[in-house]
């Protein structure tokens, strides 16, 4: 006669086989419900990809499209991601990326997920999502088609037809002549497959593409920290214990492979104290692994999408736990009742002052399944995992290996990660090109071009007959700006903004005279970029510490760059107030931050923008060294003699800077002066990579005074004429 605690042992194998049951059927399931949708797409036209970095700046082309006699013939869709498309309360209220392509998936698997009862009937399991219904996606999916649309417009009508716009999306781009879309979606290649983007023979444009290189380099570096791969190790040897006799030996052995994979990095990651900078081959070599073909492991992964499978298994674990939680939180009357196996056992677990030795294991089995699958942001890292796997199939030119131990700040705590360096983005930019009929690079500030020849044509084997180059003029004219680089303040002293001399007190005083002159003198918005946000800290010290900041104030209301995106928009909505209301207002800035790029500083906005100092990146970065070193190694040396690292390390500077500056002068009506506060604006190597709209019309000034006077006259003129 069987004891009650080998009852509730029986009843909770059975349940938990039942579990593991419905699992693998749910994957195969889900497997099938993605097939079915590939096959609905069978018709294919040639297409114009449109491609910019952000949301709005993609918004605002689709508004030119509407405006164009096209609007009525062309067939557009606009893609984004699900944390811009989804209207699933549930799901977009998560905030973070990866919780809602993962809560997304599992809704979706649910939606298609059917179990047969005992009578031998289809029942629906819950937890679907109520957008992904099929014949409202097709039934949406026309709608988009029949006039263009952007990302917002789409949400809009999905929520009124209780349709999901990120699947409709997807869905319209077979049929759609103009497919607009964010960068990542182009040039990431799994992402591009996934989205279901065919470039052989379309045309690709992509719109702001001064930062392409960097864009295509970050895209494809990878970072994975030593506490992922713990995590993710854990999850597959679960995984691998639970379905050991359900795989094929085959992929028995890849499983074996990627656990013994991350293990070795684990290692590796231990016995290193120091960051070290590797090539593939010695880091595979010093991690074991040089022994291993990554292009199988690659393609096994790729085959049976292990990364999914096993998120689907961590999420399958997890919501059993949390269920099992619901069940043991019951009343202590409900505990006596007759309930499911799992709960009753966890109950009589959880509640046992002296728990037996099985009840005991099942405790601590229960308290790792918590700690390795109940992890915020992220179901499992493979996915990430996976993607340095595959960087790790280039060659040794083309990418290094960054092993890095950072100490946490006044803690012993180290993190440990491994991250791969993409160093020659044409390999998989060239790819791009191969497949194309025609690729358009576009953009306002795209100087230097030579740069974008030099790294992703010419070392992509693209041959110079091939590219064609066009360049025009602004749409204003050049009596609407003034350009001014000014070399010294009204003493005299020469304005050095280098890192060495920026802090010193004569600079920052220099600094505050400036700022507190242009005030003055300057009607609507004042735009101040300055080099970091540490240095804006440094700058705002001062003026208070030497009773500048309230003169400055009592002319212009100050504004600060916030350093979160969520808070852009409430900064300058304010901002746009302030100068509306009392006439001006001053914006400190930092290059390359949040308002560098996408923000339009139109008419009032912004009529003078003052960028202080050249904003070159830190020379010491491990991942900047390397880059110059292969571009020594791999360019020739520049007509004026500059080694192609250091012709590289200037121009990162000069883009930043003609990205802030553009973001005044906005229209053919528009008027602005641009004050460059630094002496190494009179160079003439520094003045050549400005804009060629700004380059001509550049006046080197060598006191406060003189620009001042300039600024009067020029704002005196174009108020009268406007």
């Amino acid at each position: 006669m069987q004891t009650a605690d080998e009852q509730l042992k029986v009843e909770y194998e059975k349940e938990a086989r039942q579990l593991d049951e419905d699992f693998l059927l749910n994957q195969m399931e889900a497997d099938e419900a993605e097939n079915s949708e590939g096959e609905e797409e069978d018709i294919y036209v040639t297409k114009i990809y449109f491609c910019s970095r952000t949301h709005s700046q993609l918004s605002q082309f689709v508004g030119e499209v509407l405006k164009s006699p096209y609007s009525h013939t062309v067939r557009s869709v606009s893609l984004g991601s699900r944390q811009n498309m989804c209207i699933n309360g549930d799901v977009n209220r998560l905030k973070s990326l990866t919780l809602i392509n993962d809560r997304c998936k599992e809704l979706q698997k649910n939606s298609s997920k059917k179990s047969t009862s005992e009578t031998g009937k289809r029942r629906k399991q819950g937890g679907c999502c109520p957008y992904y219904n099929q014949s409202r996606i097709r039934h949406l999916t026309e709608r988009a088609l029949l006039e263009v649309k952007d990302i917002e417009d789409l949400v809009k009508t999905g929520k009124k037809v209780k349709a999901c716009p990120y699947y409709a999306a997807r869905r319209s781009v077979p049929a759609s002549q103009l497919v607009v879309l964010p960068y990542n979606t182009l040039l990431h290649n799994s992402t591009r497959k996934a989205s279901g983007i065919q470039l052989k023979d379309n045309i690709v444009i992509i719109d702001e593409a001064h930062n392409l290189l960097e864009t295509i380099s970050n895209i494809h570096s990878v970072e994975v920290f030593e506490s992922q791969l713990v995590q993710a190790r854990s999850q597959l040897e679960q995984y691998r214990d639970k379905y050991r006799s359900r795989l094929l030996p085959l992929n028995l052995l890849h499983v074996e492979q990627l656990i013994n994979i991350m293990s070795e990095f684990i290692m590796y990651l231990n016995n290193e104290g120091n960051t070290k900078l590797l090539t593939v081959n010695d880091f595979l070599s010093a991690c074991n692994l040089d022994n291993i073909n990554f292009f199988a492991l690659i393609r096994f992964c790729e085959k049976l999408q292990i990364a999914r499978k096993l998120s689907g298994f961590v999420g399958h674990v997890k919501n059993k736990v949390k269920n099992d939680d619901e069940q043991c939180s019951s009343s202590a009357k409900a505990i006596e009742t007759k309930q499911s196996g799992i709960s009753s056992l966890l109950q009589k677990i959880k509640h046992s002052d002296t728990p037996s030795c099985h009840e005991a294991e099942i405790d601590g089995e229960e308290k790792q399944v918590r700690e390795e699958f109940n992890v915020p942001g992220m179901s499992s890292p493979l996915y990430l995992i996976e993607n340095l796997l595959q960087t790790l199939t280039n060659s040794d030119e083309d990418g290094r290996v960054i092993v890095k131990q950072t100490k946490k700040h006044n803690a012993e705590e180290v993190t440990s990660s491994i991250r791969y360096l993409l160093l020659n983005p044409a390999i998989y930019f060239s790819k791009l090109v191969e497949e194309c009929r025609s690729v358009i690079i576009a953009g306002g500030t795209m100087q230097p071009v030579s740069e974008f020849k030099e790294q992703l044509f010419q070392i992509g084997q693209i041959t110079p007959e091939r590219i064609l180059e066009f360049s025009c003029g602004h749409v204003i004219s050049a009596e609407n700006i003034l350009p001014i680089a000014l070399s010294h303040d009204s003493k005299g002293n020469t304005l050095d903004f280098t890192y060495q001399s920026r802090n010193n007190s004569t600079t920052l005083d220099s600094l505050s005279q400036i700022l507190l002159e242009v005030s003055s003198c300057v009607p609507g918005g004042v735009v101040c970029f300055l080099p970091s946000y540490q240095y804006e800290n440094v700058v705002i010290n001062h003026l208070h510490k030497t009773g500048v900041y309230p003169k400055i104030a009592a002319n212009k209301k100050i504004f600060r760059e916030p350093k979160t995106a969520g808070m852009v928009d409430g900064v300058l909505e304010t901002y746009s107030k302030a100068i509306k209301n009392t006439g001006g207002a001053l914006l400190f800035s930092v290059v390359g931050g949040k308002m560098s790029e996408g923000i339009n500083f139109c008419d009032d906005l912004g009529r003078c923008v003052v960028m202080v100092g050249l904003p070159y990146p830190n020379i010491h970065s491990a991942e900047l060294k390397e880059k110059m070193n292969y571009l020594n190694r791999t360019m020739k040396v520049s007509a004026d003699g500059m080694l192609p690292g250091q012709v590289h390390y200037e121009n990162l500077c000069m883009k930043a800077v003609n990205q802030s500056i553009g973001r005044a002068i906005r229209h053919k009506n528009d008027y602005a002066s641009i004050l460059l506060v630094d002496h190494r604006y009179h160079k003439p190597s520094v003045i050549q990579k400005l804009p060629g709209w700004l380059r001509d019309h550049v006046r080197k000034l060598s006191s406060n005074q003189s620009a001042v006077t300039s600024m009067k006259e020029f704002f005196s003129r174009c108020s009268s004429n406007s």
